[in-house]
């Protein structure tokens, strides 16, 4: 099987410098073999990107891409905080965003983060996944996402 830094070489995929905590709290935390990393949002080596609501300024296409970009964003946290050799794989995604009252394509842009993860961790990147819509998230994001990791035991 491939590796994460293979595939992600192979498709010509960097992985962004990980962000750091915007307050009291660490990005990755592990409680016994279970790596909780703190909620990702669209940044890209410090710069805040998708801003606004979806169905309004962000397209269904544009939050595809910026829940893609904040599981790049995990995957930048887990290779340095845990390391991908690691991780036995990923169990859960909790996926915010931020919409216009009727627009109703949450499914398709958490598809974003859950794509790349199968993409990038092959069979180690299945998860479950709950989808939140929220009124605010911080820098006017559109889009935010934390995970759980199992982690190898020795």
């Amino acid at each position: 099987m491939i590796s994460p830094k293979e595939k992600l070489k192979e498709l010509g995929i960097k992985l962004p410098s990980p962000s750091v905590p915007g307050g009291s709290y660490a990005s990755v935390n592990i409680r016994g073999n279970i790596a909780y990393v703190a909620i990702q949002f669209p940044i890209l080596n410090d710069e805040s990107l998708y801003q606004g609501k979806l169905g309004n300024t962000v397209t269904t296409d544009q939050g595809y891409e910026a829940m893609k970009l904040c599981a790049l964003n995990v995957l930048a946290q887990i290779d340095k905080k845990v390391g991908f050799d690691n991780i036995e794989g990923l169990n859960h995604i909790d996926a915010y965003y931020r919409s216009i009252e009727n627009w109703d394509d949450s499914p398709i842009i958490v598809n974003g983060a859950s794509d790349l993860f199968l993409m990038i961790l092959g069979e180690k990147g299945t998860h479950s996944r709950a989808i939140f819509g929220v009124d605010k998230l911080p820098r006017d994001f559109c889009v935010g996402l934390t995970c759980t990791f199992t982690l190898k035991t020795n």
